[in-house]
C-alpha cells in the first residue's frame, strides 16, 4: 500500500478532478495568439462578465498577471504603494523593478492589509526629489497575513482616495474568491472598486495552470501586448482555459469547506503545548506560532515523517493551507498525528 500523506504546503498542489479533466479533453481549440481559441475566448468573456469588467486576459500565472498590470499602470521612475509583505513585492522576483523600472513604497498594516489613512500619508507630493506615486496595490486575501480578508468598507475608502488622487488601484486577487465567500459582497460591487484585478485559477479553484487579468477593453488591449513581450502568448491554450472555466463555474461556493477544515485544524493545534498561538483563521490558511522558534524545522521534518507536508512561514512559524484535495479524513488523520508530534 502507498504511504498515506497529506499535502498542506499550498493550495497550488491541487490536481484536476476527473470532471475537470474531461472538460479539458473535450475543449475546442484554436490559436490564442491570433485570438482564435474559442475556449480561451469563452473563459475571458465569462470572467469579464462575472466581475462586471469590459474584458479579461488569460495568462500563465498570477505573477504574470500582476506584473502585466503594474507594467501598464506605471512608468519607469514611478512608485507603487503596497504592503511590505505583499506578493507583488516579496514573491515575484523583483519584477516591479526589473519589468517596470519602478520603486516601491512599502507600508505596514494589520495582517497584510492597508488603510486609506496610512496610504494617504505616503502619496508623494509633486516634487522633483520624489518618485511619482503611480499605483496602489492591495492583496485580498493577504497570504502573509494568514489568509486575512479586507473589510469592504476599507477597500471602498482606499478606492475613493485613489480616485480623488487619480491613481489606479490594482488588486492581487490570487485568493479573491476565498475573500468573497467570507465577506458576502456581490462580486461586481466588489470588483467595481478596482481598475485591474488579477485572479488565480490554480489555487483554491483547482485548475492546473492559469490566472486572469480583468479591466477595461483598452487596458486589456495593452495587457495583450505586454503579455507578448513577456513571452506569455500561448497557442492552443483551450485545454487549460477549459479547466479555468470549470473552476469558475463549479468550485467557488465549496471554498467554505476549506475554511471550515482550516478552523478545525487550528482548534486542534492550539491544544498542543508546543504551540504558542496562531494567526486567527479567516479563510483556508493556518499559521501557527511555536513556543520554541528554533524547533520549526524539527517539527516540519517530524510532520513529514508522519505523512503530513507543511511549510515554513518565517521564524518560528509553520503554515498549513487547506484546499479541495484535502478531505475530512485527511484533517482527522492530521489531528491524530498531532498526538505523536
Amino acid at each position: 500500500m502507498d504511504r498515506y500523506f497529506v499535502d498542506f504546503r499550498s493550495d497550488t498542489v491541487t490536481k484536476p478532478s476527473a470532471e475537470m479533466r474531461d472538460a479539458m479533453f473535450h475543449a475546442s481549440l484554436g490559436d490564442d495568439v491570433y485570438g482564435e481559441d474559442p475556449t480561451v475566448n469563452e473563459l475571458q468573456e465569462y470572467a469579464a462578465q462575472l466581475f462586471g469588467k469590459e474584458a479579461a486576459l488569460f495568462c500563465a500565472s498570477g505573477t504574470q498577471t500582476n506584473q502585466i498590470a503594474i507594467n501598464i499602470h506605471v512608468k519607469p521612475g514611478g512608485e507603487v504603494i503596497c504592503h511590505e509583505e505583499s506578493h507583488v513585492y516579496k514573491y515575484e522576483g523583483g519584477g516591479i523593478a526589473k519589468n517596470s523600472g519602478a520603486s516601491v513604497r512599502l507600508l505596514q498594516g494589520n495582517r497584510g492589509r492597508l488603510t486609506a489613512s496610512e496610504i494617504e500619508k505616503w502619496i508623494m507630493p509633486d516634487d522633483i526629489h520624489f518618485p511619482v506615486t503611480q499605483l496602489i496595490s492591495l492583496e485580498d486575501t493577504a497570504n502573509r497575513g494568514g489568509g486575512a480578508v479586507y473589510n469592504f468598507q476599507d477597500i471602498e475608502a482606499i478606492a475613493r482616495l485613489a480616485k480623488s488622487k487619480n491613481i489606479p488601484l490594482h488588486l492581487d486577487g490570487a485568493r479573491v474568491f476565498n475573500a468573497l465567500v467570507v465577506n458576502g459582497i456581490e462580486i461586481k460591487k466588489y470588483a467595481s472598486q478596482f481598475d485591474s484585478i488579477s485572479i488565480c485559477l490554480s489555487k483554491g479553484l483547482g485548475a492546473p495552470v492559469g490566472s486572469l487579468l480583468v479591466g477595461t477593453t483598452e487596458f486589456i488591449h495593452q495587457a495583450r501586448r505586454v503579455r507578448k513581450v513577456m513571452g506569455g502568448g500561448m497557442r492552443q491554450a483551450g485545454f487549460l482555459a477549459a479547466a479555468g472555466l470549470f473552476a469558475l463555474k463549479n468550485n467557488i461556493n465549496r471554498l467554505t469547506e476549506d475554511h471550515t477544515k482550516a478552523k478545525q485544524l487550528e482548534s486542534a493545534f492550539l491544544k498542543c503545548d508546543w504551540i504558542e498561538s496562531s494567526l486567527a483563521v479567516e479563510t483556508n490558511i493556518l499559521v501557527v506560532i511555536l513556543k520554541e522558534e528554533s524547533k520549526r524545522d524539527f517539527y516540519i521534518q517530524k510532520f513529514g515523517e508522519l505523512g503530513v507536508k507543511v511549510s515554513a512561514f518565517g521564524p518560528g512559524m509553520i503554515r498549513l493551507v487547506t484546499h479541495l484535495d484535502i478531505s475530512q479524513e485527511d484533517v482527522e488523520y492530521t489531528i491524530e498525528q498531532l498526538k505523536k508530534v
